[in-house]
């Protein structure tokens, strides 16, 4: 075909550049996992709770004890039983509340700062755009349940595990299913045809990730080469999209940006960077002509903008701000000196230090900043230190979006007697996917037959990202601490039931679409819509089941 075999070498190693940077930047903020293995929490003081009737005693029983779910910076369980003794309605609707709110800003800083770096990153390494969808628009649409992932894995409570990892699975049955389900049912009057290749490419790898996955959660351990071994099969999938798009003529020039766009205006921020108040704030007059309804919402979802826009480096043409991109590099290190010293309890003499070199970093960069900046545009040279330190910032505030949001699952399965594994194949990872599932519908109606292949192209390699990636970093960041040991993990048959189920819904999907010549139709739709539904019900009964 005449393309050179050093372009491919070329190009991927942009990309393990960028993998490499995102490895480094999830390590940094995991704790070190006990040695002994990755077994669930140990439910001798924590499900005492329930031998407790009023709100009082269990509140005293929780000060004697380690915290239950220990990731976040809130103790949710001593928050609710604590201060809300006499109002318990009023402290349960402030964590469903608060439940909301984490779930927008981990989705929101994924869309709005995550994507937005990545995209920049794929422009300024010329990626091409069959790689860039792979690799860059995956890690994008999965930040979340990767985040929810490390988290589960590798933070301080290592007894989550099972959250992270129902969550993933959980997440690939719900966008393999409910969201190709909804497609398929949605075109069945079109009939699109959906790629041959690429189908069979998608459903091969996955199903190759599944059975992966499968026989670690069987054998029941494993170490760091088996860890690496098993995350670098991402790798091999990449390897092989680029090089069937390079050399077998298969499609794949959609516009990775106008994606991304399309996914990032379904959470538009509520607020926006600008120079006049009066050009952000819309105002809803009434009759008195005092009505300022859009201003109540800036005042309120200030707190939750504020911090991230000052700490997270943004040189987009569109949002460039001089005094919030000077603020940002400034501020930024001190965020991360507050979460390393959080993190590693050292001694008064480091904290001082660590803050001291967090202070001075900042100053220094926001002077360079102010000093190389103009106000008009932003910077046009050494671009990619700020993009690196946008991507590493995006980073940092979905890992702390994501522990906080496993913490109070987990708080939530104590309070109301659910196990923490069935939120996260529900609640967690509903919430994780619903952008996928807006993003996907909406691309596959309004955008034609490419739109079609597109959106059914990203519901088969956004899970096999998070199964291969996001979970082969978590397993490779436990295994790096305790090598040469193995990790140990528990084997759930309920998991590998979950699993069966998925398996089951990818043939069903490969049967329908080669029976009716690759088009998306009702039959495929409801079948899957039916599949899940199943896998979801028995999973719930014996949920119930066992807390009787």
């Amino acid at each position: 075909m005449g393309y050179p075999f050093s372009s491919v070498r070329y190009g991927h190693s942009k990309i393990t550049f960028l993998l490499l940077i995102l490895l480094l930047s999830c390590l940094l903020f995991t704790t070190p996992v006990d040695s002994s293995a990755l077994r669930p929490k140990s439910d001798h003081d924590c499900s005492a709770l329930n031998h407790f009737h009023d709100y009082k005693s269990k509140c005293s029983y929780l000060k004697s004890i380690d915290p239950c779910a220990s990731q976040g910076f809130i103790d949710y369980l001593s928050f609710l039983y604590c201060n809300f003794d006499g109002f318990p309605v009023l402290g349960q609707s402030l964590l469903f509340l608060w439940l909301l709110v984490l779930f927008y800003v981990l989705g929101h800083t994924a869309s709005e700062y995550f994507c937005s770096s990545l995209e920049s990153l794929s422009k300024l390494l010329n990626l091409s755009p069959t790689v860039a969808g792979v690799t860059l628009l995956s890690l994008g649409n999965g930040a979340p349940d990767l985040f929810a992932s490390l988290v589960s894995f590798m933070g301080e409570s290592k007894g989550t595990y099972d959250v992270g990892l129902n969550t993933v699975v959980g997440g690939s049955s719900f966008v393999t299913c409910v969201v190709v389900g909804i497609i398929s049912v949605s075109l069945h009057r079109r009939r699109v045809r959906i790629e041959r290749s690429a189908f069979i490419r998608d459903v091969c790898f996955f199903c190759a990730a599944i059975g992966s996955l499968a026989l670690i959660l069987v054998y029941g351990k494993i170490n760091l080469w088996g860890a690496l071994g098993f995350c670098s099969l991402y790798a091999v999938y990449v390897v092989f999209v680029y090089l069937s798009w390079r050399f077998g003529g298969e499609s794949g020039e959609f516009d990775v940006e106008s994606v991304h766009k399309r996914g990032s205006s379904l959470g538009e921020p509520i607020l926006e960077q600008r120079d006049d108040l009066d050009d952000d704030v819309v105002v809803v007059v009434d009759d008195d002509g005092r009505c300022y309804w859009k201003l109540v919402v800036w005042v309120i979802t200030l707190p939750l903008y504020l911090p991230r826009r000052l700490t997270i480096p943004v040189v987009s043409e569109d949002r460039w701000s001089k005094p919030t991109a000077v603020a940002s590099v400034t501020f930024a290190p001190v965020l991360l000196s507050f979460l390393w010293n959080w993190k590693r309890n050292p001694t008064s003499l480091e904290t001082e230090i660590v803050y001291l070199t967090g202070c001075s970093v900042g100053i220094v960069l926001g002077f360079v900043a102010g000093a190389t900046t103009k106000k008009s545009n932003p910077p046009k040279k050494w671009l990619l230190p700020w993009l690196v330190g946008g991507f590493v910032m995006s980073m940092t505030w979905s890992y702390i979006s994501a522990q906080e949001l496993v913490a109070l699952l987990t708080s939530l399965g104590y309070i109301f007697g659910v196990s923490p594994s069935i939120l996260g194949l529900t609640v967690l990872a509903w919430g994780n996917s619903i952008g996928d599932l807006i993003t996907n519908v909406t691309m596959a109606l309004h955008d034609g037959d490419e739109g079609a292949q597109v959106a059914v192209s990203g519901c088969y390699a956004g899970p096999i990202f998070n199964t291969l990636f996001a979970l082969g970093v978590s397993l490779v960041g436990c295994a790096w601490e305790i090598y040469p040991s193995s990790i140990v993990i528990k084997t759930d048959p309920r998991v590998l039931e979950s699993l069966g189920f998925l398996v089951i819904g990818l043939v069903w999907s490969f049967l329908v679409l080669f029976s009716n010549r690759m088009r998306l139709g009702a039959v495929m739709g409801i079948g899957l819509l039916v599949i899940y539904l199943a896998s979801l019900s028995i999973r719930i009964v014996q949920t119930v089941g066992d807390s009787h």
